[in-house]
């Protein structure tokens, strides 16, 4: 079994990152698999050299261990760039020049056909799903023709647990998933960034991660990699998520929550084991 825990150095580790962290550890160790920490630092405009230091040092505070060098995003562009290529080969690629504020107007348009919102916010209402790649502009994004994509994927299943460590099994089906997630972003509009689902799924493949844990808030997440592993011929992994760690008005906890923050419990002079009977682990 091999188990990761994938944090973006966008900010400080709170208590819902510990919680998924220790579990993915947790896991991995009592299987005597491993656990893989990646850095998902994709996001140049947001990430920090301090924020990923004190990545390092809140996980090892925790206990946690982890093979060295650690894998970091901003370094697998070549492989990203060739998924791309194989999903553009498939015809399952197009450009896309529209702004934020377009997608907006859109949305307000009924002629348009807008979806409302899905797991990535605003669903994209295909306003440049005629374009071909011969049309790419530069600062063009790049979007999965959700369309396309589940003539070939089907209706197929997969293992995913939505409570606690059980495997179970679900089913996307074509129609409610394309109507419900648009036409997802891979590549990012004006800087060519790589977006966050086909770089995280890309990795996994490539680290070999049997056992995904997440929170239950990544569930849509989840079923947009399991697509594009299927139109990548990647493995599956089988997906653990685990409910979110909320405050005490309900609310989960975010990387802006700094009263959550790893470092302020640290500072208080708390243990990690106080961290383990919090969660009840």
């Amino acid at each position: 079994m091999i188990t990761r825990f994938a944090p973006s150095p966008t900010g400080l580790l709170h208590l819902g990152h510990a919680f998924s962290a220790i579990t993915a550890f947790d896991l991995a160790k009592k299987s005597g698999g491993k656990f893989l920490l990646r850095i998902e630092d994709l996001d140049r405009s947001r990430v920090r050299d301090v924020f990923e230091e004190a990545i390092f040092d809140d996980l090892h505070w925790l206990g946690l261990t982890w093979p060295k060098p650690v894998m970091r995003q901003s370094a697998q562009r070549p492989r990203y760039d060739a998924a791309l290529d194989k999903l553009v080969e498939q015809g399952l690629i197009y450009p896309c020049c529209c702004t934020r504020s377009d997608i907006k107007d859109a949305l307000s348009a009924p002629q348009e056909g807008a979806q409302g919102y899905g797991p990535d916010g605003p669903v994209y209402p295909g306003t440049c799903r005629g374009r071909s790649m011969a049309d790419r502009a530069p600062g063009d994004a790049l979007r999965l023709n959700v369309r396309n994509a589940m003539q070939i994927f089907g209706n197929k299943s997969f293992f995913i647990e939505t409570g606690g460590i059980s495997e179970g099994c679900n089913i996307i089906d074509p129609a409610k998933f394309t109507a419900y997630v648009g036409d997802v972003l891979l590549a990012r509009r004006s800087t060519g960034d790589i977006a966050y689902h086909l770089a995280c799924t890309l990795d996994d493949a490539y680290q070999g991660v049997t056992h995904v844990v997440r929170g239950r808030d990544l569930f849509d997440a989840t079923q947009i990699h399991v697509v594009l592993q299927a139109l990548l011929g990647l493995p599956t992994p089988i997906y653990l998520h685990h409910e979110l760690v909320r405050d005490t008005n309900g609310k989960r906890l975010a990387k802006r929550d700094d009263a959550r923050a790893l470092s302020r419990y640290r500072a208080e002079g708390r243990t990690p084991n106080d961290i383990r009977l919090n969660f009840g682990l």
